[in-house]
């Protein structure tokens, strides 16, 4: 899951930055309003953590450019703005939540788990091939019932070679969704990654689903 932070005080935004990493979010920061504008238009991310009052232009106007151009991306608004019709503004503009300032580190990352427990509109819960099922909202996954313990970044590759069944990714699309802009690793770690997710389903029983196709990518058909 990849989430963009819009924030403005490097202070909030670093706290919130190694709080998710911590939780295994690939997470990208903005501090701008144009900044954040950009890396929407080059990234489909899965959360927004959006403040209102921005440098340059403000959230709530990236928020309704999202909503224009048809994006599901869940969005978190931050706001110092507490009364009752600020908070009806962001929600009619397209926020699905609304926490105002100042709050508790905890809360918002309480929030923002929920928000990831959410599926997108017509969004799936569950991804399954054959007997192995990954539940979205818990983040479990199992074969034949039995407890995978995937790592946050290998079920996360397996839920997006999942999600693109039949769709050749390449290495660096699937280190795109899997690490943020800022990441120091290569994209070769993707091998890495899909290394030890294959040895824990073949500990498990479970067949290699996955299919190499070296020169071009991964793919599960």
């Amino acid at each position: 899951m990849r989430i963009l932070i819009v924030e403005d005080s490097p202070t909030l935004a670093d706290a919130l930055y190694a709080s998710l990493a911590r939780e295994g979010y690939a997470c990208d920061h903005a501090g701008d309003g144009v900044s954040a504008a950009a890396y929407t238009a080059q990234y489909d991310y899965d959360i927004l953590v959006l403040d209102w009052m921005l440098p340059r232009r403000e959230g709530i106007d990236i928020l309704r450019e999202l909503r224009e151009r048809g994006a599901q991306t869940r969005v978190l608004m931050l706001s110092a703005r507490d009364q009752v019709v600020d908070r009806v503004m962001a929600l009619d503009a397209g926020a699905d939540d609304y926490l105002v300032k100042p709050f508790a580190l905890d809360e918002l990352l309480a929030r923002l788990r929920a928000l990831a427990r959410r599926p997108r509109e017509g969004g799936e819960t569950r991804l399954a091939l054959g007997e192995l099922e990954l539940e979205l909202r818990s983040r479990r996954a199992s074969w034949r019932g039995q407890d995978l313990h995937f790592t946050p970044k290998e079920y996360a590759l397996m839920a997006l070679l999942l999600r693109e069944r039949g769709h050749l990714l390449t290495r660096a699309q699937i280190f795109d969704r899997l690490y943020d802009s800022q990441s120091e690793a290569s994209d070769k770690v993707v091998e890495v990654i899909l290394s030890t997710l294959r040895g824990k389903l073949a500990k498990a029983g479970a067949p290699d689903v996955i299919e190499t196709r070296r020169g071009f990518g991964y793919v599960i058909p």
